[in-house]
């Protein structure tokens, strides 16, 4: 594949844009420069287009914003109608309370609702909430929840975060109680938020004893379902697993990559959003209102995270199965959810994680895959999409295997090898 036009484009924006991107996810520290698109021209379904015409399956979705798939129809129009009639107001739009009573048909833990426009806004708005609710300050977290200071202090990525901040923010692992219950035993927490699940399913009854343990010291429980909701189920995880926080943010596929996130939870520790500061201009914004209001009729009209089901259940099994009968689980794996899951790579003795990822995604990008090493299902993906990916990877994964026993995987990467950025699950 070409990509003359995409790398122009990387330089001209250097120049203007760090990183030439908005997004860490969509720029350089993920798509190794030499053998990788750069911009994306249009999108329809499940493909997208480069700027250098390339054609690609996507298998990103926009970090899982897509649900539906790229310029669903009933989407579009409803926004386009939305349009005609403005996009936002001196005042408040009808369809702030429209789309908020729907979250709360779908949604269990949903009582009350409060729109953002990014998940950072969501989940920082769910801490400062539960802060004023509990009149505690120290939070656990588990997994990612946005740049804002109180989470991203506890990452590696925490340059510029006051030291004051960082100390107010602990770490458990997931699917270990015992680390959870280790900072209980420390600190007074406000708070316990967590992604329900990202690669591993709970497991011994986990999120039960996490909500437990919070509960019996007087901690709130929040969900980040920033990617789990519309996703595992229309009512996120929670509704999967039974398990029903206090609070949880929701965002991504509600909109069908429109920008809107919500924070939902009961009565009476979201009225405290009436003395807490979280308001926004754009929170009301009728377009993404409008999008997400299409999005969940099509939800009720159509079993689109059954969809996500059988079609990521197949591709799961097809992937096994061809891990399997390649010997390649030395250095490949598959993990998390149909909706949302993952092909691991394990480090190797001669060559690191990051350098066979690079080798990988030079192989895939160029024969039409777009994937980061998940696999992020629509509504739009069919299994003809997905026996073209395992087909692809029929190629590349034995490829790769070649390579490293015979010691000359760095020879084939004609890119920049990634480098790490952090990491969180």
């Amino acid at each position: 594949m070409n990509f003359k036009k995409s790398e122009q484009l990387l330089d001209r924006a250097l120049k203007s844009i760090p990183l030439a991107s908005q997004t860490f996810s969509k720029s350089l520290t993920q798509y190794p420069r030499g053998v990788s698109p750069f911009f994306i021209e249009k999108g329809k379904g499940v493909k997208v287009w480069d700027v250098d015409g390339n054609e690609y399956i996507d298998f990103v979705n926009s970090l899982l914003s897509v649900t539906l798939g790229y310029c669903d129809i009933d989407v579009d129009k409803a926004v386009q109608e939305q349009m005609r009639n403005g996009v936002i107001f001196s005042l408040p739009h009808k369809l702030e309370m429209k789309v908020a009573e729907k979250l709360i048909e779908v949604i269990p833990c949903a009582e009350k609702v409060r729109f953002g426009k990014n998940g950072t806004d969501a989940t920082s708005a769910a801490i400062r909430v539960s802060r004023a609710y509990t009149g505690k300050e120290r939070v656990a977290v588990c997994g990612y929840h946005g740049w804002q200071d109180w989470y991203i202090g506890s990452t590696t990525r925490d340059l510029g975060v006051p030291n004051c901040v960082k100390g107010l923010t602990h770490k458990f692992e997931y699917n270990n109680i015992e680390s959870l219950e280790e900072i209980f035993q420390e600190q007074e927490l406000a708070c316990v938020i967590m992604e329900p699940m990202n690669v591993e399913y709970p497991k011994d009854n986990f999120l039960e004893k996490v909500k437990e343990l919070a509960h019996k010291n007087n901690a709130l429980l929040i969900f980040d379902e920033m990617i789990t909701g519309f996703r595992y189920s229309t009512g996120g995880a929670q509704e999967l697993f039974g398990v029903t926080p206090d609070l949880a943010t929701f965002g991504k596929g509600m909109a069908n990559g429109y920008p809107l996130s919500v924070v939902v939870g009961s009565n009476e520790i979201m009225q405290k959003m009436e003395d807490i500061f979280f308001s926004g201009t754009f929170g009301g914004e009728t377009l993404s209102l409008a999008a997400a209001n299409s999005v969940i009729d099509k939800y009720k009209k159509h079993d689109i995270t059954g969809h996500f089901k059988e079609i990521g259940g197949y591709l799961i099994k097809q992937l096994q199965k061809l891990i399997d009968s390649e010997g390649l689980s030395d250095i490949f794996s598959i993990a998390g959810h149909p909706s949302w899951n993952f092909l691991q790579i394990k480090q190797q003795d001669s060559y690191t994680t990051f350098e066979i990822k690079t080798l990988f995604l030079q192989e895939v990008f160029k024969r039409g895959i777009l994937t980061l090493g998940s696999h992020n299902i629509s509504f739009s993906h069919t299994k003809e999409d997905i026996d073209k990916l395992i087909a692809v990877y029929a190629e590349v994964l034995p490829m790769i295997k070649k390579h490293i026993d015979n010691k000359i995987l760095l020879e084939n990467i004609q890119g920049e090898i990634l480098e790490p950025l952090f990491k969180v699950r």
